[in-house]
């Protein structure tokens, strides 16, 4: 079932989000506080920081077979990879047309490093672009590329599987490491870690945070749990999270909850997700990505963007549809009292037609190809090409 919101709702929820920012930059600025890694974990001191590991670990892209189809690369075009991470899909493309130049943009230093190690490798064809998908533009402009000149775009938003398989970035619950969750490394001292968010937000504003971006329809019960533990030890580490949240559920439903292979799910799964979105921006970042990558495009030029989860899949949606979305909050929901969901109607205003869709519906992952890839089991591809 598909939640939507009115015009007035959307203006509340946008109301509540800008509070609990204002409220997170006011605490977290008072403290001067950062959250940083040690030898033994995490914990929030000033001007302190620390690298991040480069190193190389296997890596499967996502609806490889898809994105390569879809994108249908001709000898001599450029194509943006607006998310190039482990360099699965870059690689791919590379492979199957040598002649072919790839902008290879990530935010994350670590993947950037093995751009550059990539382009090497093939002199003239890779160029890496350190920044957000909000810096794309400006990025683009520095090194003479201009608007509508790009024959393909591929977003693969959300975190990468480099960042998952290192436990020192703070992403993945099942392994213990420091609760970080920064995509942007120490590029930005100012930028808060997932620890800070959990130790300095009330009761109110973690509810908001895991009920909008989480989609979580326990977010009280989790934020009053994280309240009560950070009361007798701050919460520093992934796994030490992963037990709060775990704590605040009878142990018959630890488990209880499925994924898409109807595998079980662990109940802190959406409380990591809701807070990696938070501290990283990433609804706001992929609605700038999407419209950097419109002007990017030269008509006639293809845009595969695959999501992992709802809030990004309709934003997607309504992108291509040619609907605002300047003044909607990409997430459907209406947060009442407690986080409750209502469903709502919602003001859609088109804003123009930029694309053309070549799927009507949603591409999903075959069975094989979860079997495989277990990891891509969410994703969901979006295909068009600009008019």
């Amino acid at each position: 079932m598909i939640f939507h919101i009115s015009a007035r709702s959307s203006r509340l929820f946008q109301k509540q989000t800008l509070a609990v920012r204002k409220l997170w930059n006011s605490n977290f600025h008072s403290q001067t506080a950062l959250c940083v890694f040690s030898g033994r974990g995490a914990s929030c001191k000033s001007h302190e920081r620390v690298s991040v590991s480069t190193e190389k670990l296997p890596h499967v892209p996502v609806m490889l077979k898809e994105v390569l189809h879809y994108l249908d690369i001709k000898p001599g075009q450029v194509v943006l990879d607006m998310t190039f991470g482990g360099g699965g899909h870059t690689k791919a493309v590379l492979d199957a047309d040598s002649d072919v130049t790839i902008l290879a943009l990530d935010r994350d230093p670590a993947a950037i490093s093995l751009a550059q190690q990539l382009a090497k490798e093939h002199p003239g064809q890779v160029k890496p672009l350190l920044g957000r998908f909000s810096d794309l533009e400006v990025l683009l402009s520095s090194i003479n590329v201009r608007e509508g000149s790009i024959d393909a775009v591929l977003l693969d938003a959300g975190c990468s599987s480099m960042q998952m398989d290192q436990a020192e970035r703070g992403f993945s619950l099942s392994k213990d490491g420091p609760l970080d969750m920064r995509m942007d490394g120490e590029r930005f001292a100012d930028m808060p870690c997932a620890a800070d968010v959990v130790n300095t937000l009330d009761q109110q504003a973690l509810t908001s945070i895991l009920t909008a971006y989480g989609e979580e329809r326990h977010a009280w019960k989790i934020a009053s749990a994280i309240v009560k533990a950070r009361r007798v030890k701050p919460i520093t580490r992934t796994q030490q999270l992963a037990s709060v949240v775990a704590g605040s559920f009878p142990a018959a439903v630890l488990y209880a909850r499925k994924d898409r292979l109807q595998r079980p799910s662990h109940v802190a799964t959406k409380t990591f997700q809701a807070l990696r979105i938070f501290v990283n921006d990433e609804l706001k970042q992929l609605h700038a990505g999407l419209h950097a990558a419109q002007k990017a495009l030269r008509s006639g030029g293809r845009l595969c963007v695959i999501t992992f989860h709802s809030l990004e899949d309709r934003l997607v949606k309504r992108f291509l549809r040619g609907e605002d979305s300047s003044n909607l909050d990409p997430n459907p929901l209406d947060l009442g009292k407690r986080g409750t969901r209502t469903e709502k109607s919602v003001e859609r205003k088109s804003v123009g037609v930029y694309w053309h869709c070549l799927e009507k519906k949603v591409i999903i992952p075959e069975k094989e190809d979860m079997k495989d890839n277990p990891r891509g089991r969410s994703a969901k591809l979006r295909v068009a090409i600009r008019c």
